[in-house]
């Protein structure tokens, strides 16, 4: 339904503003731009899909040996004395934190598809204990939060869109959207847990996060001083651990004798059909984009806002065109990519604008539709304060991936 009256709400708006500067500007030319703007779109959206399809194949591949190999188990092994602090209202070894811990693992290593089955799991295990089956419990609430704030550590889907963009070093963003991932899921942690009354000031919590926090403010803050590493940091860094994961994940496989080979190509022809079955809707929402930027719509919003900005004293203003990724990102997914990939066409994969496009769909999950498909798979009516909290933990993201995106990208 969103995306339906997103859809037609961009088309129309084209229409009248393709009219008013027709009538009122005489632009003769807007609606040639308009129609010009639908058949390319079209066509670029099945470029990007063709060359998505073997960036897809490798990273589903190699996450496939990965989940073989046992490498979501030892995420929930390492986490589970955490998450029984802030999840306080789980009864002791109820089924419900193995699901939890594993959708957060899966979630962390990017594992799209496994994750979600194991969340609406998950959701069903704490209706179970809900005693109030209209409303959302704590535990409920926290679940959601948590899985909305979009914690990754390999953000597998923006590494293979930057490929299939033609980046020359996609992996640019990797450690940037680590770092704004990890802020939107603290203060989610933070301000549900001030809600719950949640003691975060327990030894368990702060010994996980307040060294995960301690090592990650200090690395930023370290960069800040010493501007001359953050290249250094960002791409041999990031490679160097992204391709240590991916030696870790075969390691695994051999050590739990999985045919490491046969496992790869499993995952990899999942990765094909997902690129297949995006190409409809990625037509779709870019051809929708391209008319509504064709129109003129999206410069006039956008350039007023700038001058907003540049009234009240800010003078960088270059995440403005970045922003649309950002404001559609909590409502629609494939409308934030749609508009991601907008970016990387106007500006440039690897522009300072194209890599804060990227960090901005890495930063959150799409909140309304996580909320939507959670909530509603239990048949919760009242949610209480899940999408507020969950749409401040997104505001946090998107404010922590301008501040680090100027950090890493404009220095490089």
């Amino acid at each position: 339904m969103l995306l339906n009256r997103l859809w037609i709400g961009l088309f129309s708006i084209a229409m009248i503003m393709g009219l008013v500067k027709l009538i009122f500007l005489g632009d003769l030319v807007v609606f040639k731009d308009i129609v010009d703007a639908l058949f390319s779109s079209a066509k670029g959206a099945f470029e990007i899909a063709l060359y998505l399809t073997g960036a897809l194949c490798l990273w589903m591949g190699i996450m496939q040996i990965g989940e073989k190999g046992g490498a979501v188990q030892l995420l929930t092994k390492a986490f589970a004395p955490l998450f029984s602090k802030i999840f306080p209202d789980i009864p002791k070894n109820h089924p419900a934190q193995g699901s939890i811990m594993m959708n957060f693992s899966a979630n962390m290593l990017g594992l799209d598809n496994a994750a979600t089955p194991l969340g609406l799991k998950a959701m069903n295990q704490l209706q179970e204990i809900n005693e109030d089956k209209d409303t959302a419990s704590n535990a409920q609430i926290m679940f959601l939060v948590l899985n909305t704030s979009g914690l990754t550590i390999i953000p597998v889907s923006i590494l293979a869109y930057r490929t299939g963009a033609g980046s020359i070093s996609p992996s640019e963003v990797f450690l940037p959207i680590l770092f704004t991932t990890f802020f939107a899921s603290l203060i989610g942690l933070i301000l549900v847990s001030i809600k719950q009354k949640i003691n975060l000031f327990n030894r368990v919590v702060l010994t996980y996060i307040g060294s995960i926090t301690l090592f990650i403010v200090g690395l930023l803050v370290w960069l800040t001083n010493q501007p001359d590493y953050i290249e250094p940091v960002s791409n041999i860094g990031g490679n160097i651990l992204l391709f240590s994961v991916i030696i870790l994940f075969i390691f695994l496989g051999v050590r739990k004798k999985v045919n490491v080979y046969e496992c790869f190509i499993d995952g990899a022809k999942g990765g094909f059909d997902i690129a297949i079955k995006i190409v409809p809707y990625l037509v779709a929402i870019l051809v929708a984009v391209a008319v509504f930027r064709a129109s003129g719509a999206m410069e006039l919003l956008f350039h007023g806002l700038k001058q907003v900005l540049i009234y009240i004293g800010v003078t960088a203003t270059e995440f403005v065109d970045a922003l649309p990724t950002a404001f559609m990102k909590p409502f629609s997914g494939s409308a934030a990519r749609g508009m991601m990939l907008e970016t990387f066409d106007v500006h440039g994969v690897d522009s300072f604008v194209g890599k804060m496009a990227a960090t901005f769909q890495g930063s959150t999950e799409t909140t309304f539709y996580v909320l939507a498909v959670y909530f509603g798979s239990v048949g919760i009516k009242k949610t209480r304060y899940a999408a507020g909290v969950g749409l401040l933990a997104d505001l946090a993201g998107i404010i922590a991936a301008i501040f680090i995106s100027y950090l890493f990208y404009d220095n490089l």
